[in-house]
């Protein structure tokens, strides 16, 4: 491991740390909820810890770029860290530790580390050089599980409002090829799938900095993530997301997405 990926992981932990003191703050607190644009919610707790994960990562990186859900950014050079402060603002405004912080950095085009962590529960998945470390007061070993078919298989979702008709017709036939289908959990979901936990993930709609980083942490447990096609995810894809925890499950999950 080279001593520059040490020094990634060291400011992503940071940071995380940070972000987790600004969230703990406000958990289950009352606190007004703003709405964007796009009709998703936000709070002083999604705005706040962004900017504590931006001071961190500014003051180890100053001349990475810095890209968040909240307070925009724009790439710059080589690096670039993609930041979610809080995947699952829904859950965490009804009171639900199943959100997470999100923190990745891109090397043009490719995430070459990835923190997910749930500052509630104190679980921490950090992925780089190939390498998961998982800490956590309920155990858990990072691996994703092997199955025999799909036919096995936990799926998740984080809901399904998120489809259009189309898409639903698709998740539904991936539904069917399953052992059983549960909603919720957003990026906490891919850290359960990453310790064998769940085994597909289907989802869409998502941005950079909603799978970024997810891809070192499903990578180094096992498994694989693509887009519905079964391509890799890009940062100009139609924001289709399928973790798979055994990869060779992946053709039999991509046939069963066909419309």
């Amino acid at each position: 491991m080279s001593l520059a990926a040490i020094g990634f992981a060291a400011a992503a932990e940071a940071a995380a740390d940070e972000a987790g003191a600004v969230i703990r703050r406000y958990f289950r607190a009352s606190i007004d909820v703003d709405v964007k644009e796009d009709q998703s919610p936000v709070t002083l707790a999604d705005r706040g810890a962004e900017a504590a994960i931006r001071a961190v990562l500014a003051a180890h990186y100053p001349t990475h770029g810095l890209v968040g859900e909240e307070l925009g950014g724009t790439r710059q050079g080589r690096f670039t860290w993609l930041i979610d402060p809080i995947d699952g603002t829904r859950a965490f405004i009804t009171g639900r530790a199943s959100f997470a912080t999100l923190i990745a950095l891109m090397d043009e085009e490719t995430p070459i580390l990835g923190l997910i962590d749930q500052p509630i529960t104190g679980e921490r998945w950090l992925a780089y050089s190939g390498k998961l470390q998982f800490t956590g007061a309920f155990g858990g070993r990072p691996r994703c599980r092997s199955l025999d078919a799909l036919a096995q298989a936990e799926l998740s979702c984080t809901s399904p409002d998120m489809f259009d008709a189309a898409q639903n017709q698709r998740f539904r036939g991936l539904a069917g090829s399953c052992r059983r289908v549960t909603y919720g959990g957003d990026a906490y979901a891919y850290g359960l799938l990453a310790l064998g936990q769940i085994d597909v993930i289907a989802e869409s709609g998502l941005k950079p900095w909603d799978w970024a980083a997810l891809v070192p942490v499903v990578e180094a447990a096992g498994g694989t993530i693509t887009d519905w096609a079964g391509a890799p995810l890009s940062l100009t894809g139609d924001g289709s997301v399928l973790a798979v925890g055994d990869p060779a499950l992946l053709a039999a999950c991509v046939s069963s997405l066909v419309a």
